[in-house]
């Protein structure tokens, strides 16, 4: 089996700060990798498609490529479909595609943004901001992190303001890297989290 490489394409800084952090974590010595961002969830999907039509010429065996984006508020499902789509038409497996063989791009979503994913891990929270409420994820609306209403970024922002942090507003690439310190990928309840993980872990097997 050839060595596994994994290039991962997010929508923002953020993101990055926070994979960078974080993929280590997950894939330990089995795989190496790298972080693309894109500024925008827009700029991503712009592009994908051409970057995709690239790693059909040239990718080697052991490269799979993991787009990620926020779902915000659109339906997982045309999000989905409009990503697959994208594989699709140039040729590269999928794990949810038809095409036979490995796959070589995972489209997964973050629900409904990344910040839900630290709603999911609370503890790490915790160690990155101090004085922020342990029980927070006890709280009404608050105990499914895919499921906040009314933006998770927002919902995030409020809770850390409250506290006594970024009182001008959440610094959200440096709020990723403090939390990516002490995160644990195991521990995260966030399902949409844990998809995105056991796709990483499931092209090592």
């Amino acid at each position: 089996m050839s060595a596994v490489r994994f290039e991962l394409l997010v929508e923002e800084p953020s993101m990055e700060a926070f994979l960078r952090a974080v993929a280590p974590k997950i894939l330990g010595t089995r795989a190496t990798f790298d972080v693309y961002q894109f500024q925008c969830k827009a700029r991503l999907l712009e592009v994908l498609p051409r970057r995709l039509a690239g790693y059909r010429t040239w990718a080697p065996p052991g490269l799979r490529v993991v787009a990620l984006v926020d779902r915000d508020h659109e339906p997982c499902g045309p999000l989905k479909k409009q990503m697959e789509t994208f594989a699709r038409r140039v040729g590269l497996a999928t794990p949810s595609g038809k095409l036979s063989g490995e796959w070589k791009v995972a489209n997964r979503i973050a629900i409904e943004e990344l910040e839900a994913w630290y709603f999911g891990d609370w503890s790490a929270v915790c160690a990155a901001y101090p004085r922020v409420d342990p029980n927070t994820p006890k709280r009404r609306g608050l105990r499914d992190s895919d499921a906040i209403r009314g933006g998770t970024w927002e919902a995030f922002e409020k809770v850390l303001q409250k506290a006594g942090y970024y009182r001008g507003g959440l610094a959200k690439t440096e709020a990723a890297q403090r939390i990516g310190g002490h995160f644990d990928p195991a521990r995260c309840r966030s399902r949409s989290f844990q998809v995105f993980r056991s796709t990483l872990l499931g092209a090592l097997d």
